[in-house]
Formats: structure tokens, sequence, C-alpha cells
């Protein structure tokens, strides 16, 4: 069960490879997920000397008035991979045309995990297509369902 997703992933994106990553988060940013406060909107993987980090994600205080006055809920946070998976992404960050991109964060066996996929992102004409596909099925399962 996802405690945070990315909606608009599906329609902007189309995956090509999911990998599972821990994430390095504060004691009240666990919290806060927790309580499926935060949002992957905008939210991209880069890999910078051997490591991962998660960029532009937010996650508010679970307590504002109990956090650092410094906290910035849009700080870079760090993913805990495997070094062949880094390596992999790092190459894929390498390619024209494909991205690095958070699908979902959930809980896994008391840890928060981070979902990402390396995607590449679709044209306009693509997420019409994909719009048009929905929009017919649903009309299909709608006369089923009345008949």
């Amino acid at each position: 069960m996802a405690l945070i997703q990315n909606k608009k992933f599906h329609l902007n994106f189309e995956a090509q490879e999911t990998f599972e990553a821990g994430i390095e988060l504060f004691g009240f940013e666990v919290k806060s997920v927790r309580n499926k406060l935060g949002s992957l909107d905008g939210a991209y993987v880069i890999v910078r000397g051997g490591e991962a980090y998660l960029v532009n994600t937010y996650i508010p205080p679970y307590q504002p008035a109990n956090s650092p006055d410094d906290y910035d809920p849009y700080r870079t946070r760090r993913l805990l991979l495997k070094k062949k998976e880094i390596a992999e992404l790092a190459g894929a960050e390498q390619q024209k045309r494909l991205t690095i991109v958070p699908k979902s964060m959930y809980n896994s066996r008391g840890k928060i995990k981070v979902e990402i996929a390396i995607a590449q992102g679709k044209k306009k004409y693509d997420k019409r297509e994909d719009i048009k596909k929905r929009d017919m099925k649903r009309d299909v399962e709608r006369d089923l369902r009345d008949l």
C-alpha cells in the first residue's frame, strides 16, 4: 500500500525499469510520510559522486511548531541503493530522453521505501492517445454494466 504516490506518473512517463530504494529521512519526516503527507510531483533522481539523491520532493514536518527553524521541506534526500543499481541509474541518466522519477513511497517491514523508475517522457500526442483509450474503455465497461 503506497503512502505517497506520483499521481501523474503514468500520464507523463512510460516506465522502462523500476527499482526499490531506501531513503534517508529525519524522524519527523518519517512520521509525516506515514501520515500520507507529502508530494512526489515534480520530483526526480540524480546521481552524483557515486550516490543517488531524490530532488524536489515535498515532505512537510510532522509538527511544524516542533521542527527545526532551518528545515527545508524540499531538501535533497539521499537514496540507499546497491552500487550496481547506482551504476545502472547513472548510465540511464546520461542517455537522452530518459529520466529517473519516483513512482511512490511505501512502508516495507517498518522502513520507508521509494519505488523509482527509469522512464521516458511521453509526447503530447501519446498522452492524448492514452486518454482516448481510457475513455473508450470506460464507455464500453459502462455499456456492458447497463445491459
